[in-house]
């Protein structure tokens, strides 16, 4: 069974940078399409950064200063963060669409995890 783990979360000061990171046990053979959402209190969850084979895409508020990534070797799912702000705080989570030899491509949610910036 596939499972995503996220780590790298935490409190930073506004201007700073964190990495997040999002490792996929199990029989993967592929991330295909990969994923970092974010919910903040009160807010519906909304998609951050997107990965595919071909492209990258960022929602506005992010754009210039996050980038995401992904190594199929690894297994693992980035997103580098930079110049945060407070508007950035949120429970980031990791989403993957994976192939196995077993299920074939099916869609994953890692746990979440909690980006706080403040002063």
């Amino acid at each position: 069974q596939v499972q995503l783990v996220e780590s790298g979360g935490g409190l930073v000061q506004p201007g700073g940078s964190l990495r997040l990171s999002c490792v996929a046990s199990g029989s993967v053979v592929k991330i295909n399409i990969a994923a970092w959402f974010r919910q903040a209190p009160g807010n519906q969850r909304e998609l951050v950064a997107r990965i595919t084979d071909i492209s990258t895409n960022y929602t506005d508020s992010v754009k210039g200063r996050f980038t995401i990534s992904r190594d199929n070797a690894k297994k693992t799912i980035s997103l580098q963060m930079n110049n945060l702000k407070p508007e950035d705080t949120a429970v980031y989570y990791c989403h993957a669409n994976i192939y196995t030899y077993s299920t074939g491509s099916l869609n994953y949610w890692g746990q979440g995890i909690q980006v706080t910036v403040s002063a």
